[in-house]
C-alpha cells in the first residue's frame, strides 16, 4: 500500500528573488522546524529562476496550518497554494 505525503504548492510572485530577502531567514527557519520536528519531509523552490515551491508533509493537517505562519505567504510573496495529496510508491 502507498504511503501519502501531502504537498503544499506555493506560486511566488513574479519578483520574489528581489522581494525574498527580508523574509528570507524566517521563511528557511520554519522549514526546518518542521523538518527537524518530523513534519516536513523535504522543501525546496520550483524553477530556475523560482515560480514556486513545492514542501513535502508527512499529514494534512501540517500542510494546511503551515502557511498561515510562512512569512513568504504573510507578506505577499505567495500568491496561491494549495495542498495535494501524493501516493508515494517508491
Amino acid at each position: 500500500m502507498p504511503d501519502t505525503h501531502y504537498i503544499l504548492f506555493y506560486d511566488y510572485v513574479a519578483d520574489i528573488l528581489e522581494r525574498r530577502g527580508p523574509h528570507r531567514e524566517a521563511h528557511l527557519a520554519l522549514i526546518r522546524a518542521a523538518k527537524d520536528d518530523g513534519r516536513i519531509v523535504m522543501a525546496g523552490p520550483l524553477g530556475d529562476p523560482p515560480h514556486g515551491a513545492a514542501i513535502v508533509f508527512k499529514d494534512r493537517a501540517a500542510a494546511e496550518a503551515f502557511p498561515e505562519l510562512d512569512p513568504y505567504v504573510t507578506n505577499g510573496l505567495v500568491t496561491d497554494w494549495q495542498v495535494d495529496p501524493w501516493a508515494v510508491v517508491s
